[in-house]
């Protein structure tokens, strides 16, 4: 039983899109080229409408940085064969090296394309909220390194009863699949999940 879910707070106003967030992650981690626990997905839209002899502009855009969510209702974890990802008391989700197979069942489950494999040791690798970090009491990498202090994480209840409880937000996917540990503030421009008005900016970075 979970005692209390951890997870990560998103200003989307604030965030920049530098990506600082993700180096980070990469730096702290020491992952190979083309493994990326975190990532900065660009969603842009709009057009040029016109209006009398005016021009007006209604383009978009905005960033959302993305990791393992470490859901409430993880289908990776009800995926995997081995039982080789559990969940902390604090809903942390952590993958077991010893467990894993290498079987990719959990990548192919998460909806949020958090899990990575890697090709040299065969196992599974992702977010792990720094838990060595929380265990510490510090700071996880991505949210100590971003300069628009854009992200926070804490206790999921508290963080929805400081900032609210927005966890959809375009182009993630609906939250209701797996209850993402997440929070997001909202941006201006921001999109509902369901929102097909917009696109990926940057799909040959994520």
């Amino acid at each position: 039983m979970t005692e209390q879910q951890m997870a990560f707070y998103v200003d989307l106003a604030a965030c920049s899109g530098c990506k600082a967030c993700q180096i980070a992650c990469k730096d702290k981690n020491d992952l190979d080229v083309g493994i990326m626990w975190r990532r900065v997905v660009e969603y842009v839209g709009g057009d040029w409408t016109r209006s009398g002899d005016a021009w007006v502009s209604t383009v978009y855009a905005y960033s959302v940085t993305v990791s393992c969510l470490h859901c409430e209702d993880a289908p990776c974890a009800t995926a995997c064969p081995s039982s080789a990802l559990v969940k902390r008391d604090d809903g942390v989700v952590l993958i077991d090296e010893s467990r894993c197979i290498g079987c990719r069942y959990c990548e192919w489950s998460c909806p949020y394309g958090a899990l990575q494999f890697d090709g040299d040791t065969g196992k599974m690798t992702k977010c792990d909220f720094c838990a060595d970090y929380l265990d510490e009491g510090k700071d996880p990498a991505c949210v100590a390194s971003c300069p628009m202090r854009a992200m926070d994480y804490g206790p999921l209840d508290e963080l929805r009863e400081r900032y609210g409880d927005l966890a959809e937000v375009a182009p993630l996917p609906d939250p209701s699949i797996s209850r993402p540990a997440v929070v997001f503030g909202p941006h201006p421009d921001s999109r509902a999940g369901a929102s097909t008005s917009g696109r990926i900016g940057n799909l040959e970075e994520v």
